[in-house]
């Protein structure tokens, strides 16, 4: 029976699937959670734990905007005010923006978060245990896209199964249910997934989202404040890193960030 055969290819494309990104959601998963229990996380590590390199360029970006050192216009371009870089991650966006001080945001934050700075950053933090290493990230990735595929391999063979020829004695029925559980173990690992695997496949490991989650509780209980005093200006700059660009408050430098017009444009209006 050419049914039982196809259901048998279905089954062994969901089996192997599903395992893959078991074992490499248990990879993931395989770090202390006590890890970093007393680490207190920085700004930038809290950046690069929520949002990956391109958040440590938009938070180095508002900071040094904030602090009147860089200029970001609606317009979409960034004018370097001090060009003395207080740390590597402001090194590394004026040198982004080069020696005429002037460059569109676009390329700088994309340059910013290729910048060695940062990378030395995700090493750090890997080491530490706080973020889960590239490899894995891209393993579950990885995982969780060829699950989703072997669904809809499932349920293509299983309309294939329904089409051909059948004994009188077997209704079509209970071929598509037979079908039907080798599709809901793909989709229920999808949904686990979701809930389980999906924060290790980005950047946290366990132990950096819980440090994460007492930073973003901590700034949540102290309020964003207008950025006059020195607290109220981290627990801005706290948001913003946790929380990305959303969390701007001041519309011109929210404007900044979203503008998307062509380079030849912006270049007149920038300038």
């Amino acid at each position: 029976m050419f049914w039982v055969l196809l259901l048998l290819v279905a089954w062994a494309v969901a089996g192997a699937a599903c395992i893959r990104l078991c074992l490499a959601a248990v990879r993931a998963a395989a770090v202390d959670v006590d890890t970093g229990q007393d680490h207190d996380l920085t700004l930038y590590e809290a950046a690069f734990l929520s949002g990956g390199p391109s958040r440590v360029a938009d938070l180095t970006l508002v900071s040094m905007a904030r602090q009147r050192r860089l200029l970001l216009a609606r317009t979409g371009w960034a004018t370097v005010v001090d060009p003395r870089g207080r740390d590597e991650m402001e090194r590394s966006v004026i040198g982004a923006i080069g020696p005429e001080g002037q460059s569109p945001i676009a390329p700088v934050r994309s340059a910013a978060a290729a910048a060695d700075a940062v990378r030395g950053l995700s090493d750090r933090l890997v080491g530490a245990g706080l973020a889960v290493p590239d490899g894995l990230r891209t393993t579950v990735a990885a995982g969780v896209r060829q699950v989703r595929a072997a669904a809809g391999a499932v349920l293509a063979l299983g309309v294939a199964a329904l089409l051909t020829p059948v004994p009188p004695d077997m209704p079509r029925t209970l071929v598509a249910l037979w079908f039907a559980l080798p599709l809901a173990l793909t989709l229920s690992c999808l949904a686990i997934a979701r809930v389980e695997v999906h924060p290790y496949s980005r950047w946290a490991s366990p132990a950096g989202r819980r440090l994460l989650g007492a930073l973003a509780r901590h700034a949540d209980g102290a309020g964003a404040g207008d950025g006059d005093a020195a607290g109220d200006d981290r627990t801005y700059l706290t948001c913003v890193a946790v929380r990305g660009i959303r969390a701007v408050g001041e519309p011109d430098l929210r404007a900044a960030f979203g503008h998307r017009e062509p380079y030849g444009r912006t270049q007149d209006q920038g300038r």
